[in-house]
């Protein structure tokens, strides 16, 4: 890709999607057009409108701090990248999660869409209930997008994260800490714990104390390898599988734990697999939770498990 800023943004996502399409990527032209703003430290409706306007790559860099060859450099490298099938937030380093850009990389599960749907369900509960400083448990925390939403759109909420990979705990600090430029609060109200989610002992002092666990555990099961090859490559294992056969190992034991860990009248809000809905309910209900049920996601599959203590 040459190095003038005289080519056209329009010809730049076309050859870029191009290039994506033939690798097999599923959004071959969106992507494009994400890696350009992030090399050219555009936003996506600024490269639109200057592939509209028939704009160079020198006038959409024109004022910032990088020139045009520096862009397209970062560009062509960016787009190789995800040519090798590398999934797009690890290359930009972040990824969009209700109101938040929470930073993801190797070895941290990335965030997905339908995920924000279990902090919705936390929310109405929360509201419903009327609570000003709900104690709140994320059970597998990953990079933390789950309990750090929780924790800046309910102010004075008090979340605790449990994350046992090392690796994926580096990347729930990073978020705490970007999160807490913005909300100073953060610091002192979001508590992250090394730990294993399933173990007993884990957060053991707050035992019959919590009003609301969210948690999205590994439950893919080990018969169903994923298809999507950014999924299957890239996705640490440990956040995907659900240590046995049919997912459910895991699964059960984030239940378990946290029917200790919620007070009277608590509710656990859990994602599931589309083919565990019935016994996620099942198991919830012989391990003491009053009632329980599933929900359904944006596509009308079941997606998640609502327990109340």
């Amino acid at each position: 890709m040459p190095g003038d800023g005289a080519q056209a943004v329009a010809d730049l996502i076309a050859v870029g999607g191009d290039r994506l399409a033939q690798a097999g990527v599923d959004t071959p032209r969106h992507d494009a057009k994400l890696l350009l703003a992030e090399a050219t430290r555009a936003s996506l409706s600024d490269v639109d409108k200057a592939a509209l306007l028939g704009d160079d790559v020198a006038r959409l860099v024109d004022g910032k701090s990088i020139d045009a060859a520096a862009a397209l450099a970062d560009y062509s490298a960016m787009l190789a990248r995800r040519e090798r099938r590398e999934p797009l937030q690890y290359i930009v380093g972040h990824a969009p999660f209700r109101y938040l850009d929470i930073k993801v990389g190797p070895g941290v599960f990335i965030p997905r869409q339908e995920t924000e749907l279990l902090v919705d369900e936390a929310l109405g509960w929360i509201t419903r209930g009327g609570m000003y400083c709900p104690r709140v448990v994320d059970l597998c925390a990953g990079s933390g997008a789950i309990g750090l939403s929780i924790a800046t759109e309910v102010p004075g909420a008090q979340v605790w994260g449990v994350e046992k990979d090392v690796l994926a705990a580096q990347w729930t600090r990073r978020n705490v800490s970007e999160v807490g430029a913005t909300f100073p609060d953060i610091t002192a109200n979001y508590h992250l714990e090394i730990a294993d989610a399933t173990c007993p002992t884990t957060l053991a002092q707050l035992d019959g104390t919590v009003d609301v666990v969210v948690s999205n555990p590994p439950y893919i099961p080990l018969t169903d390898v994923p298809e999507q090859f950014e999924v299957r490559e890239y996705d640490p294992q440990t956040a995907l599988y659900g240590g046995s056969a049919d997912g459910m190992m895991v699964p059960e034991r984030i239940i378990v734990r946290a029917a200790a860990l919620l007070r009277a009248g608590g509710v656990l809000i859990m994602e599931h697999d589309v083919t565990q809905a019935d016994r996620t309910v099942a198991f919830a209900r012989a391990s003491g939770f009053a009632d329980a049920r599933t929900e359904i996601d944006l596509t009308g599959r079941p997606r998640y498990l609502v327990a109340t203590r």
